[in-house]
């Protein structure tokens, strides 16, 4: 006679557990909730000086209080248990957060992180999603992009199974103003004439999920760029805008070209300008651009058009 399945409904499924690092942020906030709607329980890794009311709000009730800076922190928050199966990294020392708690931005992008990775490695965590920079390979000396390759490269050294997502510019801003420029007309464009591949907080978001949930073991310790199929202007993000809403939107530089000229006194005046004065004149080269989509196609699906992400952003936003 067969014997009865005792694994059946009656045994409870144990959640999946993704720590997510940097959570109280606007785009790790926005994993979180990716990671949520998939059922997965989240770990939210946070400063103490974090706000976590939005996360309470969502519904995060794990959290590991850390930070970068602080290894023996890391050490409890990556063993803690039920142990994770992934963690995804998102948090980034150039914050507006950083800048109020008085962090060395340098030292969270470099030191910080190979903090993390030593963690993570130590503690046997079977991925780490990486939310790098597009392009950051090229762009030697540039704040925040070379950073991120240094991660690249220490994850690899370590021999930390990985995945890096490779994020192209953000259509929605990290501090997001786009909303409020569309309603008056506007699309604020950072760099006029300059094609750039772009991406929507929300589907990195989703990628990052993914990255830590779907991808089989056998594709990991790779780079991936994720963005929009084809770079874009200013100035076709705006027409992309005026079709979906049926209205004409036109692209205003966000600097005037006078401010743009004077930017190496800029920097030479306010020190605190500098690192954004420098990524804004790698970007103006024109390397912002990826230069495989095919791997984005493999892991996530057709990438969208400029016009998608407009769409999305849109309705998001309540614009439509």
């Amino acid at each position: 006679m067969a014997q009865p399945n005792v694994h059946s409904s009656e045994t409870p499924v144990k959640p999946r557990v993704v720590t997510v690092v940097g959570a109280s942020g606007t785009l790790g906030g926005l994993i979180v909730q990716a990671l949520l709607e998939r059922g997965v329980r989240v770990r939210a890794m946070v400063r103490p000086t974090s706000d976590r009311r939005k996360l309470d709000a969502l519904g995060v009730t794990d959290y590991a209080v850390a930070d970068l800076n602080d290894p023996a922190s890391l050490k409890r928050a990556m063993t803690a248990k039920p142990r994770a199966e992934a963690v995804i990294a998102s948090a980034a020392g150039f914050t507006v957060h950083s800048r109020r708690t008085k962090r060395d931005s340098s030292r969270t992008d470099t030191e910080g992180y190979r903090n993390l990775v030593d963690a993570a490695q130590e503690a046997s965590v079977p991925r780490f999603v990486l939310i790098s920079i597009l392009e950051c390979d090229t762009a030697t000396g540039v704040p925040h992009f070379s950073q991120k390759y240094m991660t690249e490269k220490y994850l690899a050294e370590k021999r930390q199974p990985y995945l890096s997502l490779r994020a192209g510019a953000f259509l929605d801003r990290a501090q997001d103003v786009v909303a409020a420029k569309i309603a008056k007309g506007v699309f604020p464009d950072i760099i006029p004439g300059v094609p750039m591949s772009m991406i929507y907080s929300v589907d990195l978001a989703r990628y990052a999920a993914q990255a830590a949930l779907d991808v089989p073991a056998s594709a990991l310790n790779r780079n991936v760029d994720v963005c929009c199929e084809a770079p874009a202007t200013g100035h076709s993000v705006a027409a992309s805008f005026s079709r979906v809403l049926g209205r004409p939107i036109v692209a205003k530089p966000v600097f005037p070209p006078i401010v743009l000229a004077l930017t190496p006194l800029l920097a030479w005046f306010r020190p605190s300008l500098r690192d954004g004065i420098a990524v804004l004149a790698w970007i103006r080269k024109g390397g912002y651009v990826s230069r495989d989509a095919q791997t984005q196609k493999q892991f996530f699906g057709e990438p969208p058009t400029i016009e998608d992400v407009v769409t999305h952003y849109c309705r998001d936003r309540g614009l439509i």
